[in-house]
């Protein structure tokens, strides 16, 4: 894991990414140290990823998408290791659109997502960092006419043959240096870690003091804003429009049709808010949605009782349920619900002489790049994206439809040379798509005279995030969504016959991921039902999961938590204790709660959350990413949902769509599980385990298991 000798090369290049990552690019400036300039000219960049300059200070360039997840931090540590630099000596930045910057795991797509950000940057950009070190290492040894193998480094400093030079003494000698083969150097030992492990500063400087640069923020000289009308039911079709109050008003420059809707184009926000209230719009809506959210549940409900395509089969279902002496059915139903991001989506965009160059927080930027060519007709070479970071997505950035984006770029083309930004209030956030699907699954499970379990069928009926998208060939096959059965197929409890079955659902709505993503469904019910089933068996919940689980790092972090929730312990009058376990984005995460109820309003007094993500390259991050997955799950469970009447979204800010505040969260505690294995995702596993997990508390406390979603509404 830690030794690059133990790679191949043809393995190396895949996990360093492809076409020839450890390839040296062309440097700004190939000047000897005797003729290098005073100021910290960048004078070495190893594999587009790095730039060490010579007063000694070190950017590096991040693939991801900086969205509060910690990727400036994570890329930052991983170089900084290795290259054995000082972390205060590290800047990071976001990569522009570029194949050197693909994900290693997507075949050529460059993104974030899926909480794979660390996990398929973890060698290779510790392999950036240790090919440069090596490559200063090789000057120092040419310069002092020494063998490389008597020198080391010491926090940005070349040591022996009793001299000792900065790393920005030698980056211009370096530069000249040949690239190291993987063969040629080892990554360093766990014991060796400096940073990786560590509690260590965030990189993502400048968001508590205001200097950090989210989209919003960006002004250029003779930038105009623009703010768009979106159609008032999903399927509507713009028919005319009457903008001739709205263009009457000074600032006002241009009101055109664009994408699906109108934009108002003025010289700033508010006076393009305002002028939008003046323009007369009529809709073709006879393609329209029109149904509600009671008609899209129902029909939801009745495709759940069907078969459904076989995601993944095991025994005999039918066998089972005749053999069984108990069987347990129920139907459970989740709604749509919104990301509801901090920052809204927001796009500044220019298009000229066949070009466009485009400033956002991509979090996909190969689709977006591919997108916005073909909707602007020019070649995808010609597309050039500025990512910034962003105030928060949790999969809404990462649309596959590239929405909000290929919006901006339509509506700049109207006026060429011209920079504009497209921002979207939160109400057109909240009701111009796109959002988490709502869900009806139906699940039936069979127990025998021991109570032990031996059946499990489980329909999942709902929206595809993945169908139409440029995803559906490698995700969507034989009628199953990968998205929509994840968290189900897999199951971690022993059971000899079973059955996850997906019908998918056809709908107007615009969907796509949400974090989490289908285990925010499918965990729920998985784990709702094992502990229904236990309670039927007249079982301790806990010990019946400990004897079907499988997997000893599922049994690990379940047992933790219960320990650290005082699990068996005498509870407080009127207090229910719940647990759920569950496996998501390569990640082993157990949580238990403690519950008290007023009625039938639930509160939640305390978490306690065990994590197994292999190594914690940074446990800080880890323990945030618990802490805020947990909540964003908290919401879900207690009080978040999107509603539709007669074909349109109800809810249009946090007045209505309702989000868990400061007066919701408990007492939250995190272990981290120390691992030497490879680190994994933490930015959503969390989500996925809290709603069971109060469910079951209240189960605990009145015996009825919550079947819908959200508690209070």
């Amino acid at each position: 894991m830690h030794d690059l000798n133990q790679v191949d090369r043809r393995q190396f290049l895949k996990l360093a990414g492809g076409s020839g990552a450890l390839m040296l690019a062309v440097p700004l400036s190939l000047a000897s140290e005797a003729t290098a300039p005073a100021a910290a000219t960048p004078l070495l960049d190893t594999n587009a990823f790095v730039k060490l300059s010579s007063d000694g200070s070190v950017e590096v360039v991040c693939k991801h998408l900086e969205m509060g997840q910690g990727a400036y931090t994570a890329m930052g540590v991983l170089v900084a290791e290795e290259l054995d630099v000082p972390l205060a000596d590290v800047t990071v930045v976001e990569a522009p659109n570029a194949v050197v910057y693909s994900h290693t795991q997507w075949g050529g797509v460059q993104g974030t997502g899926g909480s794979t950000g660390l996990s398929n940057s973890y060698l290779q950009m510790r392999a950036v960092g240790a090919s440069m070190r090596q490559m200063l290492l090789a000057a120092a040894a040419a310069k002092w006419g020494v063998d490389k193998a008597s020198l080391s480094t010491d926090n940005g400093m070349v040591v022996g043959a009793g001299v000792r030079a900065s790393y920005g003494e030698l980056a211009a000698a370096a530069a000249q240096q040949p690239v190291p083969q993987p063969a040629d150097f080892a990554l360093k030992n766990p014991q060796q870690f400096r940073y990786i492990g560590q509690k260590v500063e965030r990189l993502d400087h400048g968001k508590l003091d205001g200097k950090a640069k989210f989209t919003q923020d960006l002004h250029f000289d003779g930038m105009l804003t623009a703010v768009v009308i979106h159609p008032p039911r999903f399927g509507a079709k713009l028919s005319s429009f009457d903008a001739a109050a709205a263009e009457a008003m000074p600032g006002v420059h241009k009101v055109v049709a664009a994408g699906q809707g109108i934009a108002v184009i003025a010289d700033n926000y508010w006076l393009a808010h305002s002028a939008r209230k003046k323009v007369k719009a009529q809709w073709d809506e006879r393609g329209a949605a029109s149904f509600s959210n009671e008609q899209m549940m129902a029909e939801l409900s009745e495709l759940a009782k069907g078969q459904g395509a076989v995601a993944q089969e095991r025994g005999d279902l039918a066998a089972g349920f005749a053999n069984a002496a108990t069987v347990i059915e129920e139907e459970f139903q989740f709604p749509l619900l919104a990301h509801a991001t901090m920052e809204p989506m927001n796009c500044v965009a220019e298009v000229s002489d066949g070009a466009c160059e485009l400033w956002t927080g991509a979090q996909l930027p190969t689709i977006d790049q591919t997108l916005v060519a073909k909707a602007l007709g020019i070649n995808p070479e010609n597309i050039k994206i500025h990512t910034l970071i962003a105030g928060g997505s949790f999969g809404r950035r990462g649309c596959p439809g590239s929405d909000y984006i290929v919006e901006a770029a339509q509506i700049a083309a109207t006026m060429p040379k011209q920079k504009i930004k497209m921002v979207w209030a939160r109400e057109d956030d909240m009701r111009a798509g796109w959002y988490r699907p709502c869900s009806v699954q139906r699940i039936k499970v069979g127990l025998d005279k021991q109570g032990d379990l031996i059946a499990w069928q489980h329909h999942i009926a709902g929206p595809s995030v993945i169908k139409g998208t440029l995803f559906e060939p490698m995700m969507l096959k034989n009628g199953v969504d990968h998205t929509s059965v994840e968290g189900a197929i897999g199951l971690p409890y022993k059971v000899a016959n079973l059955g996850i079955f997906n019908t998918l659902h056809n709908t107007q709505i615009p969907v796509q991921w949400w974090r989490s993503v289908g285990h925010s469904h499918n965990g729920y019910v998985k784990e709702v039902m094992i502990d229904k089933a236990a309670r039927s068996a007249g079982k301790d919940p806990l010990q019946y999961r400990l004897d079907l689980l499988q997997n000893p790092r599922d049994i690990n972090v379940l047992k933790r938590a219960a320990a650290g929730i005082g699990y068996g312990k005498p509870k407080a009058e009127g207090e229910g204790i719940g647990l759920a376990v569950h496996f998501s984005f390569e990640s082993y995460v157990a949580v238990a709660v403690k519950v008290k109820m007023d009625g039938n309003k639930v509160k939640v007094t305390k978490a306690y959350i065990c994590v197994d993500c292999g190594l914690a390259v940074n446990p800080d991050v880890v323990v945030a990413q618990m802490q805020g997955g947990m909540a964003f799950g908290l919401a879900m469970a207690l009080h978040s949902q999107l509603t539709v009447k007669n074909g349109a979204i109800k809810e249009s800010n946090f007045h209505n769509y309702k989000v868990a505040r400061i007066r919701d969260m408990p007492e939250v505690e995190v272990e981290v599980v120390a691992s030497a294995e490879p680190p994994t995702g933490v930015g959503e596993p969390a989500t996925a385990v809290i709603a069971p997990a109060v469910a079951n508390a209240i189960a605990d406390i009145s015996g009825n298991y919550p079947t819908k979603l959200p508690l209070h509404g």
